[in-house]
């Protein structure tokens, strides 16, 4: 963390910006028509591969039925989609806020602005596939919204972006590996392709940000952000383990828990998924012998 980090060479902040600008016009998706959502959804495929569910491999999981092990998937998608809609909201107030303060002519605003209308629209489609797979939202308690509520107002510069990675990449990840798994529901799989098409734009607007940034950052604002980035690892762990899930499966919620956080399958899942945001953090100078302390308790590395 003491060490320089070298200028980008690459394009401008403009130039990138352009660039995702005309792949939006190119690619983009309206999920209200884009998603087939009349269409019936199979009693036997599951919600989620059977390998990214967060009991699979454990002795619950070995005692469970299909039918159980498919509705745990369900309540775990809709455990993710939530904190999707939740996450999707604070970046958007935090875009927003940027904006405030940005040139309403440059390229970068006129992306931010596009990015922002994509999350809106993920958004409904999270709202929808909740609604469709006949679940209740999972919504977070008042001391959480009001928590959700004042991070906007902390993720500035560098650490907007940092948390931008941090709440889409790692999901990205996940999402391609198994999005075209065969025992996936068609319409999750149609939702994911369309996430993974419109967030790959995303992930590439928040690493430049992140990457042109962090060569100008004064040496304790760096530390600081190679650092605070850790939490994180408490935010996914607790997600991912969410008993909320498990108590709508009519299991018991705190050794479902248990056995999820020390799952070596479930290991494996992890550092698979933030694999990718890892090597980019580290790549840039923003993994922090604290931050990776966190991530590795975590069980994230």
């Amino acid at each position: 963390m003491t060490s320089s980090v070298k200028p980008s060479t690459g394009p401008t902040r403009e130039e990138f910006s352009d660039r995702l600008l005309k792949g939006s016009v190119r690619k983009s998706y309206e999920p209200v028509v884009d998603i087939d959502w009349d269409a019936p959804l199979d009693p036997d495929k599951f919600f989620l591969p059977p390998k990214i569910v967060s009991l699979y491999g454990t002795s619950i999981w070995q005692e469970m039925s299909r039918e159980q092990r498919i509705e745990l998937s369900r309540q775990e998608l809709v455990n993710t989609l939530s904190a999707g809609i939740w996450f999707e909201n604070i970046l958007n107030q935090a875009l927003l806020r940027t904006m405030m303060h940005q040139d309403p002519t440059a390229k970068e605003t006129h992306y931010a602005l596009t990015e922002l209308g994509d999350e809106t629209r993920h958004m409904v489609m999270f709202g929808k596939a909740i609604e469709r797979v006949g679940a209740k939202p999972v919504r977070p308690r008042l001391y959480q919204r009001m928590i959700i509520n004042t991070l906007p107002l902390m993720f500035r510069g560098s650490a907007l972006w940092v948390a931008a990675l941090i709440g889409e990449e790692i999901f990205d990840s996940l999402q391609r590996q198994m999005m075209d798994d065969p025992e996936l529901q068609p319409m999750v799989q149609r939702l994911m392709r369309i996430h993974v098409t419109e967030e790959a734009r995303h992930i590439q607007f928040a690493r430049d940000g992140a990457r042109k940034r962090v060569a100008e950052m004064p040496r304790f604002n760096r530390f600081f952000v190679a650092n605070i980035n850790g939490l994180g690892g408490l935010f996914f762990r607790f997600l991912f383990s969410n008993p909320v899930p498990y108590r709508r499966t009519g299991l018991d919620a705190k050794a479902a828990r248990r056995l999820a956080r020390t799952s070596p399958h479930r290991h494996e899942v992890q550092v698979a998924g933030f694999a990718p945001l890892a090597a980019f953090l580290t790549e840039v100078g923003l993994m922090g012998p604290i931050a990776r302390r966190l991530w590795k308790r975590t069980r994230f590395l």
